[in-house]
């Protein structure tokens, strides 16, 4: 070995192709990012309706598409209930058009499945679909809203990840498709509501870098955020006409559709940002739930590569 490495330092030393080969190769490997010398973070985020995981986790899937990593949206319903005035068939359509036009703006995949706004419940053939999805994805990462919330379709999205949670690692369960190895970190995303108990920021993400994906994201969304949701909420004539103009009204609303830093996020966003937590102002959070696997401060740096490893680690 040690002749070898004479022989090699040898050859540097006196042949100019040697040394140009070496410092070509340095310069090559150099260049590569870190994120592309591992193996990408698989991340699935299940939503009850097709622009649920856009609220809740759009910025975060900006952040990790736009290092190469992989991220998937499901929603568990096509959405077909969900407008003042068009429903069914047609709508479904137009919602899985809209769905697909928003993971394709950020680079992630977005699946609609069939299942009936409005009627979803936590059935074993629901939970299958469930199973499926997350061991297809090989999913490192697992992301659903939490079991207490205003919309049946919201509470009953959250109980079947959760009964999942465990079942994706039985290979007797859902057999035509094999068992992961390692369960997945599962997470709720983040909402307002406090019984039986609030939800609770154990990771708060800054997406200032990704605003306007999110806003994009948001804006592929017709159906919802310039005709729904104004409509329900008696403020339809408010919406702008132009393209332009309807996407700075929605930028306008960003308190209840973009998540501004609550109070509560300061302290997880310091333990991972430093000294730059207090310059955020857009920010998702994530409770890590207690039904997969339990990531450490360094595992959580793998598997949430943009944080400053400096500030996780003072």
């Amino acid at each position: 070995m040690l002749k070898q490495f004479r022989r090699l330092l040898s050859a540097i030393l006196i042949y100019p192709w040697a040394q140009l080969t070496l410092v070509l190769t340095l310069l090559f490997f150099s260049a590569l990012p870190t994120q592309a010398q591992s193996q990408p973070v698989r991340v699935i985020a299940f939503g009850a309706h097709p622009d649920d995981c856009d609220q809740g986790s759009g910025g975060l899937a900006a952040k990790y598409a736009a290092l190469g990593n992989k991220v998937k949206f499901v929603s568990l319903t096509n959405g077909d209930a969900g407008h003042q005035s068009q429903q069914g068939e047609e709508l479904a359509k137009r919602r899985r058009a809209e769905a697909q036009e928003a993971g394709r703006r950020i680079g992630i995949e977005y699946e609609v499945l069939g299942n009936h706004d409005g009627g979803l419940l936590p059935t074993l053939d629901v939970r299958e679909q469930v199973i499926r999805e997350i061991r297809q994805w090989k999913a490192d990462i697992v992301i659903a809203p939490r079991p207490n919330d205003y919309h049946p379709d919201h509470r009953y999205t959250g109980i079947v990840v959760q009964d999942a949670s465990y079942m994706v690692t039985v290979p007797d369960i859902v057999a035509d498709v094999p068992a992961l190895r390692q369960n997945p970190v599962f997470l709720y995303f983040s909402d307002h509501f406090t019984r039986p108990q609030p939800f609770r920021a154990d990771i708060v993400v800054s997406i200032d870098d990704v605003y306007d994906k999110k806003i994009d994201m948001l804006d592929a969304h017709v159906s919802q955020f310039y005709e729904w949701l104004p409509w329900h909420d008696d403020q339809l004539d408010q919406v702008p006409k132009d393209a332009v103009a309807r996407r700075k009204w929605l930028m306008a609303r960003k308190p209840s559709v973009i998540q501004t830093v609550k109070p509560e996020w300061r302290e997880p966003l310091a333990k991972r940002y430093g000294a730059q937590a207090g310059h955020i102002q857009y920010a998702e959070a994530f409770e890590i739930t207690e039904y997969g696997r339990q990531p450490n401060d360094e595992e959580i740096l793998k598997l949430f590569p943009f944080f400053p490893e400096t500030a996780t680690r003072h």
